[in-house]
This record gives C-alpha cells, structure tokens and sequence, in this order.
C-alpha cells in the first residue's frame, strides 16, 4: 500500500496539504518510537493496509495510541478490508471499490483534514453569550 499512499500524498501536497508517507512493513514488531512521534507531531493519523482491518495494522497502532493517551489528541482513521466475505476480482478494482487505491486514500485524508480545519474555523465563529 506504499505506493497507492505517495501517490495520494503527492496529491495531497498539490493541495498545500502536507503528508509523511512511512513504509511499515510489519505488524510485529511495531515501530512504537515512530508511530508514537508520529502522532504526538500530527492532527491526523491514517493507517492504509490490503487486508482485513479487524486485528491488523490499524489495530495494533490504534492499541498502542491508546495505551499512551493519544487516542483523544488526534484524528485516527484505519483504512482497510472490511470483516466480511469479499468476492473474488480485479485486484486493482477491488481496492478502488474499498477506497484503497490512490484515488481513495487522497479523498480520506483530505476529508480528514478539512473535517479538522472547518472545526477549526467554526470554533472561531462561536461567541459566547451571557
């Protein structure tokens, strides 16, 4: 899922939004001392895998945000298979219909970011009366 992830990160930059892309290769070990830096730096964290979300990467760093109180500070999102019986097909259509293609990746996390800064704006926009 690397490249699909700096295709839609080099999207993402053509849009003033910048994007770390970091090629985790393994569920176990995990990279704790960059994961956890990672979302200490960032608003948002995704996790992109081709496989079943249910116990996979996204689940093992979502553990670990929550175990160090990071859960809460930060916008997460695990992107992946659904827990479910997937038909057989084009893998390259297969993605693009779970949105883990370039395309999908790009849109998510552009979502993610303008969910946070209309947030943002909004919470500018409040006055409080009394």
């Amino acid at each position: 899922m690397v490249y699909p992830a700096v295709q839609a990160a080099e999207n993402l930059s053509r849009d003033g939004i910048e994007a770390t892309v970091v090629n985790a290769r393994f569920v176990k070990p995990l990279d704790e001392e960059l994961i956890l830096k990672l979302a200490r730096e960032n608003r948002v964290l995704i996790t992109v895998e081709e496989a079943y979300l249910a116990g996979g990467f996204g689940s093992a760093v979502m553990e670990l945000l929550e175990e160090h109180g990071l859960l809460d500070k930060l916008k997460f999102v695990r992107m992946g298979v659904p827990d479910r019986i997937i038909t057989h097909g084009d893998p390259q259509l297969l993605l693009a219909k779970y949105g883990l293609d370039a395309d999908g990746i790009y849109h998510k996390a552009k979502e993610l970011v303008e969910g946070l800064e209309n947030r943002r704006v909004g919470s500018k926009r409040l006055k409080v009366v009394k």
